[in-house]
């Protein structure tokens, strides 16, 4: 497999300037934007705006990051939109609410850049793909002539790390991602599936904005950790190696990275990737927060087998959601968003059926109140 290239390069701050800086020398770096970007083409910058969160706190792509990004591409001859679809309804009200809350429609308005509103889907082929050999997607990707996935550090609950290759999970649109949720209930169905989206979608550039990161329950209930990084590469899954490498992850470890290694699309080794721009070592953050133990099937992977005992194991041993109700105002989007319907109200409050549980934690991933928490086995602290 080729050796890949990959930027890291320092950004202590969101000032505009700053930013600017970062990007632009980590795009010279890569070869320039012109390398990747032709005059005339329209590129989509697909950011992470899992949920209508502030840039402060740490859960969605900074809308400096974009901003940047949109005027190198203009510079470049092309033509940006900034789009994404989160989860929940993919609707224009939405979506305005959305990029309001974001950050993004006001760098929209200063810089005149592009918003997608358009909510049309659909069908496409993929005949490659090892889960998916038809992938339901955004209808804005037939409109753009090229994809820079902009994603977000960030620990996950169920995938442990979120970066390049799950950001274009996106593009799939709103409830659609929980039918593929509960299509693909084990995790490493699922990675193969986020693989096999990356791998239809084939962003010419992706970014990671780790300025500010998200380090405990991420990916929207953790707490913002600086990081003071930019990451790029033409290679998502490059950028993914590194990327789990900076919050001191080891590669092998993630699940995307694993099912990509698996391919044969990357070794999955920090070693084998063209580190360059800053001292890479430096930038390491070895005290990163991340969760003890994640997944779906825990305990099958571990016993490495199927049957009733392990599947009864599995659903008494793997981390569950569990709800605070004290912090719960009662908004239903645990129970609207809940792949297999195991969530009922009762009395305006949330509960769970741990049986038709799945364990991919969207509960928690799209609640605004952080009222969702992962509960642990103490048999957990033993495997620690």
């Amino acid at each position: 497999m080729p050796n890949s290239k990959a930027a890291a390069v320092r950004c202590g701050n969101y000032t505009r300037q700053e930013v600017q800086a970062a990007i632009d020398r980590s795009l010279e770096l890569l070869g320039g934007m012109k390398q990747f970007v032709k005059p005339g083409m329209r590129v989509l910058l697909k950011c992470n705006l899992v949920m209508k969160k502030k840039p402060e706190e740490g859960a969605t792509t900074h809308p400096e990051v974009a901003a940047a990004l949109a005027g190198a591409i203009r510079e470049a001859g092309g033509e940006p939109i900034i789009g994404d679809s989160p989860g929940g309804l993919f609707t224009e009200q939405a979506l305005r609410g959305l990029y309001k809350v974001c950050g993004m429609e006001e760098i929209a308005k200063r810089d005149n850049i592009p918003l997608n509103y358009g909510t049309g889907v659909m069908e496409v082929q993929h005949p490659d793909g090892r889960i998916l050999k038809k992938l339901t997607v955004i209808e804005l990707l037939k409109e753009v002539d090229a994809v820079i996935s902009v994603a977000k550090l960030k620990t996950h609950g169920m995938t442990l790390y979120t970066g390049a290759v799950k950001n274009l999970f996106g593009v799939i649109p709103g409830t659609t991602k929980a039918e593929y949720h509960f299509r693909m209930k084990k995790l490493e169905d699922f990675s193969e599936m986020l693989i096999d989206i990356c791998t239809w979608v084939k962003p010419v550039l992706s970014f990671i904005d780790g300025v500010t990161g998200m380090e405990g329950n991420g990916p929207t209930a953790g707490e913002p950790r600086d990081a003071g990084v930019i990451l790029a590469s033409a290679d998502p899954f490059a950028l993914d190696v590194a990327g789990a490498s900076l919050i001191n992850i080891p590669p092998e470890k993630v699940c995307t990275i694993r099912a990509a290694a698996g391919r044969g699309i990357c070794s999955g080794r920090l070693e084998d990737i063209e580190l360059v721009g800053d001292p890479f070592g430096d930038l390491i953050l070895k005290d990163f927060k991340v969760p003890q133990l994640s997944g779906l099937n825990f305990v099958e992977r571990f016993l490495k087998g199927s049957g009733p005992m392990t599947e009864v194991l599995s659903q008494y041993l793997t981390p569950r959601p569990a709800f605070i109700h004290d912090i719960c105002v009662g908004c239903r989007e645990c129970e609207k968003n809940c792949p297999p319907k195991a969530i009922t109200m009762r009395d305006g409050k949330p509960y769970v059926n741990l049986k038709e549980c799945i364990r991919c934690y969207c509960c928690q991933e799209l609640c605004p109140r952080k009222a969702v928490d992962i509960k642990r086995h103490w048999v957990f602290k033993i495997f620690k």
